[in-house]
């Protein structure tokens, strides 16, 4: 989520570092960590989100340890951080997140905390926000194409040789192959939207989080709103989102998994056009769930998008 810079955020920033520094000087909270962490001696690599962190653990395999400050289902854009997440942060090894103003929440962390950083879109030819608050800031949502995917895991293969030199060779052989991975989510994409009929390749889902996907495949983006923290769902947005719907004869509509699908069932209702989900973006699912991975994440938006918009 692009800065918000308000005054409210600040002063909550404020309180938890202040609350952090207590804590640490009393040294009772990092304790119980780290005497959990004392049986594991390998670097920990700290994420900001799931998605992030199964790209490290992809990469890095059994070389280092890696977590995620935030929990698997959580929207990351309105995210409050805690103090012990402060106190993660201090203890880890090199701290790993997306950047575009996705966690400006998290910017705090890094003038308090003397780690090793990398910015994982780093080098990902960006789209600006088209619409809202936020427009022409660069959207966020880089990872959720395969093409830019690939990048964000040269970026961690980087990170990581950087952290461990004698293991670049390692990382770099699992960079490749897990790259390899995503050209071909990436392959797909585009072979299964080029026998679409033109007038139908639209891309309708409730947040703008699909925009670089989209420039992948060839696909029109529409949305009802363009970042989670934005008014969601305004009247004119939906009636905006409804026109583009009935215009262009979309055959189904979308919306992702942390945020509410009434409006889009509503635009679906109204147009005729089927509802199709969820689509997964912030977060990823527990191991026996839908996307336990990055690489299941896009397969499984892949196929739902592909599917649905195939629908006559």
């Amino acid at each position: 989520m692009p800065k918000t810079g308000t005054a409210v955020h600040r002063k909550r920033s404020i309180a938890v570092l202040t609350a952090v520094l207590v804590a640490l000087t009393l040294g009772g909270c990092a304790a119980p960590q780290a005497e959990a962490d004392a049986a594991d001696d390998r670097p920990l690599v700290l994420t900001t989100f799931t998605v992030l962190a199964d790209i490290a653990r992809q990469v890095g395999g059994d070389e280092v340890r890696v977590e995620s400050l935030l929990k698997t289902g959580a929207e990351i854009h309105g995210y409050e951080p805690t103090p012990s997440d402060l106190v993660r942060a201090s203890g880890a090894d090199l701290i790993l997140d997306n950047g575009l103003g996705l966690e400006g929440w998290f910017q705090q962390f890094l003038t308090t905390v003397d780690v090793p950083h990398a910015v994982l879109s780093e080098g990902v030819q960006t789209l600006p926000i088209a619409t809202g608050h936020y427009a022409g800031e660069p959207n966020p949502h880089a990872w959720m194409s395969p093409i830019a995917g690939q990048q964000y895991v040269t970026n961690v293969a980087d990170a990581l040789s950087g952290l461990l030199p004698d293991r670049a060779d390692v990382f770099e052989a699992s960079a490749a192959a897990y790259r390899e991975e995503l050209q071909a989510v990436a392959d797909r994409l585009e072979s299964a939207v080029s026998v679409l009929p033109a007038d139908s390749r639209v891309l309708v889902t409730c947040e703008g989080a699909f925009s670089y996907l989209a420039r992948d495949a060839g696909l029109d983006e529409g949305f009802l709103w363009a970042v989670n923290s934005d008014n969601e769902g305004t009247p004119q947005q939906i009636a905006a989102t409804t026109r583009l719907v009935a215009d262009r004869d979309v055959p189904t509509v979308f919306c992702e998994s942390t945020v509410t699908d009434a409006v889009q069932r509503q635009v679906a209702r109204t147009t005729g056009a089927a509802f199709a989900g969820p689509l997964y973006v912030d977060s990823l699912s527990r191991s026996g769930g839908p996307v336990p991975s990055y690489l299941d994440l896009l397969e499984h938006d892949v196929d739902v998008i592909t599917k649905g918009l195939a629908h006559d």
